[in-house]
């Protein structure tokens, strides 16, 4: 996969350039149903060099990857059968077995599916366009998009502007393993709520 690493190094060279912010926005918004690369790649390295402007960064890219989210949806709604060979050929993150897995988990999970892939490492744009495709209420699927996409860069963004170089190494390695162990957790626990409710 050295084209994806290549990419890799293209999208973090826009860290050192004037136009990182709209880099890092066309990038937010190109992820969420194409780009194998996460905003991430470059949100870190924009807030570490410019930190009074880190929540800036954040807010840009959530509003840009729930737009992204919106096309992922409409691909998968009104495109799929034309461009799902594409995908699978072409798009990391994309298989038959992952797309079948998915459209089971949206018969009962909807919201925290679409939240989990917005606040985890787990590749959003199969979620926005499996949206899309098994066609789930638009409505919810755009606010558990808000909610999972922002939580994640204005948690990045935030401990970024507090701690700086310091914190990078730690949301490196360690970053995307805690944000699973919240989202289990948290879906846990209302899991939790609903059964003793009963």
């Amino acid at each position: 996969m050295k084209w994806v690493r290549s990419l890799y190094n293209w999208v973090l060279s826009w860290a050192e350039s004037p136009y990182g912010f709209a880099a890092l926005v066309v990038l937010s918004f190109t992820e969420a149903s194409l780009f194998p690369i996460p905003p991430d790649v470059l949100l870190i390295p924009l807030c570490i060099g410019r930190r009074r402007r880190a929540l800036w960064f954040a807010l840009g890219c959530s509003i840009a990857s729930l737009l992204g989210g919106a096309l992922g949806y409409g691909i998968g709604w009104g495109a799929w059968s034309l461009m799902d060979q594409f995908f699978y050929a072409y798009v990391p993150g994309f298989s038959p077995e992952i797309f079948a897995k998915v459209g089971g988990l949206y018969d009962k999970y909807d919201f925290w599916i679409v939240f989990g892939a917005g606040f985890t490492p787990f590749p959003y744009k199969v979620i926005t366009i499996a949206a899309g495709v098994f066609q789930i209420n638009f409505v919810m699927f755009m606010i558990a998009s808000l909610v999972g996409r922002s939580a994640r860069f204005f948690l990045v963004a935030t401990l970024l502007y507090w701690f700086g170089e310091t914190i990078k190494g730690f949301i490196d390695r360690w970053f995307n393993l805690l944000v699973v162990a919240f989202t289990v957790l948290l879906i846990s626990g209302f899991a939790l709520l609903k059964f003793l409710g009963h």
